[in-house]
């Protein structure tokens, strides 16, 4: 469950649904190993506030009956002016206890620090609160914490993509490596240490700069100003729960 980050924007592969990887993929496909029943649904839209995550995509989650959900959300929210992560945790505790209660583990998946990230950056402290209320969720519901916060190889910019907003191949495969040694799941993904970018001249930087605020800096402050999200007219990519033909052993 959950928006973009879950629906694996920034890590496109043409050969998965609705074209895009991501770390849920990742993990899936991981799990996949070794089992022959195993199925997996992807709910994701990317866009959605939390409020509608809750809205669209509890009920069919819960309706899969299944044995693992995972849920990153809230961070649509969080990036909007006046939102109370407070507020938005106390809809998730009740959410989290919907889950439990129909016999699943529940993973958290909390917000990275996105202290030097543009844009995002400015809704650090609002991150910081939120994910300290996941802590508290996940305590008093047996939940599990995917801590992104923690993952201090999020700050290399290889694990972001063009967009500066999504994270990149590599990002959702490290992502993807926390996730599973936080569930203690075995698994054959390799950490791939990124080489650092070579320095760029102040000029090149500056053009980088512009180019990025052009293609996606106004066009998200305008989606915002009018009340749009990139989700609008979406589906989810995986509905139902099926196979996962990821790579094999």
């Amino acid at each position: 469950m959950g928006d973009s980050f879950t629906e694996g924007i920034g890590d496109p592969e043409p050969s998965s649904p609705g074209g895009n990887r991501g770390w849920a993929d990742r993990v899936a496909e991981e799990l996949n190993r070794g089992s022959e029943d195993f199925k997996y649904a992807n709910l994701a839209i990317r866009g959605r506030l939390l409020g509608q995550i809750l809205g669209e995509q509890l009920q069919p989650a819960l309706e899969l009956k299944p044995d693992l959900i995972s849920i990153s959300a809230g961070g649509n929210d969080l990036i909007r002016p006046g939102s109370d992560p407070d507020a938005l945790a106390e809809q998730l505790d009740v959410a989290v206890g919907q889950m439990t209660a129909a016999g699943a583990t529940v993973l958290l998946l909390n917000g990275p620090d996105i202290r030097d990230t543009p844009v995002l950056g400015m809704v650090r402290g609002r991150v910081a609160i939120y994910n300290e209320n996941l802590r508290t969720i996940a305590a008093r519901h047996d939940a599990v914490v995917g801590d992104m916060w923690s993952l201090r190889q999020l700050g290399d910019t290889q694990m972001w993509a063009g967009d500066r907003l999504h994270f990149s191949p590599l990002g959702h495969h490290t992502i993807a490596i926390m996730v599973l040694q936080a569930l203690n799941i075995r698994h054959s993904l390799v950490p791939l240490e990124p080489k650092p970018l070579p320095p760029q001249k102040w000029q090149v930087a500056r053009a980088e700069d512009l180019v990025w605020a052009r293609e996606f800096l106004f066009p998200w402050v305008l989606r915002r100003l009018r009340h749009q999200s990139s989700g609008d007219g979406i589906t989810a990519k995986r509905p139902t729960a099926g196979p996962i033909f990821g790579p094999q052993p």
